[in-house]
Order: C-alpha cells, then sequence, then structure tokens
C-alpha cells in the first residue's frame, strides 16, 4: 500500500500499521536470516546506500529517492560507510535502531499526513509498541532484562563475605598474568612493525605520516590539516586520515567505538586466516 494513492479512502491507523508491520518484517529478515547477503549487498566501494523495508515484508539496499522532497521519510544514509571499521555486530546494531527510528517517522508522516486525532494517533503507536524493537529482535535482549527485578530486603546483611582468602591471593595472581601479558605485547609489537610495512606497500598509506614542523598530515592523500575539514584517527595504528579518503563521515565516526583504518583492518583479516 502506497500512501495517498489516487482513489483510496482515507487509511485508517490499522491501515498505516499493517504497512509498517510489513517493513518492520522484512528488516527484521534483512538483519537476521538475510544478513549475509545484506553485508555484502552493503559494499563501502559503492555509493551512499541505504536500507529500505517494503510493505510486502521483503527488503532491499538502495540509493536513496532521487525525489526531493521524497514521498516518504528516507532511512539512513551511507550504511555501507559504515561498515568499515566497524564489527559485525556493532554495524547490525547500528542499522538497526536507526531502522527502528525510520519506521516511527513513517508512522508519524502518515499520522500527519491522513490527519489522525489524538485518539487515532494513540490507538497507531499503541499497536506498534506492542511489537518488539528490531534492535531488540536482532541484538537479542532477554525480556527478564526489561523488567525491574525485586528488592529482597535485608539480603545484603544476611549473607557474609565470601572467599575472602581467595581474594587475598587474587593480586599476586593478576600480577603475574599482567607481566605475561607485557611480554606477550611486546612480541605482538615486532610482528606488528613487519606488518606494518606490509600495508604502507600494500595500500599506499604512509602510518603516523607528519611534517618535519610537527604537522599532521592525511595518511592517504597526504594533505594538511584544515579545521573546516573533518578527520579520523586509527586506534590501532594512531593514523590521521580525511574522513572522506576512508569514506567515514563525522556522523558515522559518532557511533564507532574503536576506529581501524583499512591496513590496519585488513592486517586483522590476514591474522585470523593464519590462526585457521
Amino acid at each position: 500500500m502506497e500512501f495517498g494513492a489516487k482513489g483510496q479512502k482515507k487509511p485508517k491507523p490499522i491501515d498505516v500499521f499493517k504497512n509498517v508491520k510489513g517493513r518492520y518484517t522484512g528488516l527484521i529478515k534483512a538483519l537476521t536470516t538475510d544478513v549475509e547477503e545484506l553485508y555484502k549487498q552493503c559494499d563501502p566501494e559503492k555509493e551512499n546506500l541505504s536500507l529500505y523495508g517494503l510493505p510486502n515484508e521483503q527488503w532491499e539496499v538502495n540509493l536513496p529517492a532521487e525525489d526531493s522532497p521524497p514521498g516518504l521519510p528516507e532511512p539512513v544514509l551511507g550504511i555501507n560507510f559504515a561498515r568499515e571499521g566497524m564489527e559485525q555486530k556493532e554495524w547490525l546494531s547500528f542499522v538497526a535502531y536507526h531502522s527502528d527510528s525510520w519506521l516511527l517517522a513513517i508512522a508519524f508522516y502518515a499520522g500527519a499526513r491522513f490527519g489522525f486525532g489524538k485518539a487515532e494517533r494513540k490507538k497507531l503507536f499503541d499497536m506498534i509498541n506492542d511489537l518488539p524493537s528490531i534492535h531488540e529482535v536482532v541484538i537479542g535482549v532477554p525480556e527478564t532484562q526489561q523488567k525491574e527485578k525485586p528488592t529482597v530486603p535485608n539480603q545484603s546483611k544476611n549473607k557474609s563475605k565470601p572467599n575472602a582468602s581467595k581474594r587475598a591471593s587474587e593480586p599476586q595472581g593478576m600480577l603475574t598474568k599482567l607481566q605475561q601479558k607485557y611480554e606477550d605485547d611486546d612480541d605482538e609489537e615486532d610482528d606488528e612493525e613487519e606488518e606494518d610495512k606490509e600495508d604502507e606497500e600494500e595500500w599506499g598509506i604512509e602510518m603516523d605520516v607528519e611534517e618535519e614542523g610537527g604537522e599532521t598530515l592525511c595518511g592517504v592523500c597526504e594533505g594538511k590539516y584544515a579545521k573546516d575539514e573533518f578527520w579520523i584517527c586509527c586506534d590501532h595504528c594512531e593514523t590521521w586520515f580525511h574522513g572522506q579518503c576512508v569514506k567515514i563521515t563525522a556522523a558515522t565516526a559518532e557511533y564507532i567505538k574503536q576506529y581501524k583504518c583499512p591496513p590496519c583492518s585488513s592486517k586483522r583479516s590476514r591474522s585470523h586466516f593464519t590462526e585457521y
């Protein structure tokens, strides 16, 4: 059902809900059972792409609508660029809550366009709210975590402190583990230096590029830093890049906990292959 089609009667809240639920089902399918196909279609080398849920419970990855303004609210743009530098689960979470926002935007749009009153809007959003969010379905939030845990009075007073002697011996064990970790890290750093040299040759990127005067340069184009441009730093090799050179926008960067540049991401992939 396309909203506002000629000859169509004014939709009721249930009609809008069916449209939204069809899109909802398609989006869940994309982010769960069809996730490998979705990941493949969201190639960072392509133009800005969006994930669309369709009323017939299907989904598609496509370019944004050319109409300006569009007939319906548009989903988040550039999900294929966001895929770069994110772990798959983190990226799916990112797409999921943007998809939730998009469906609510469609519902608000329909409610306003068709003049829904307070009672009709409440009926529509009550039906939507009875569904778990896409984010909850994709990430798998247990229902027990959504409920408040009952409080048990005086529970802490009746409990004795467990394993006090065990805790006293823990610091020594932790120090031993830390010492071993630092020794392992030293060995890994030697290996990483060799890999960094390979990455520089493979990607044409000079790691930690700086001018003699201490001015930071982009690791891809070696352009100078400018205040009006967005830059991002790799948390692994600490090299700075123009956002456009690595296809990361400022909006996308807000959702990336730890950014890894293309050569560092490639290096990680190679290490996974050698492990198996």
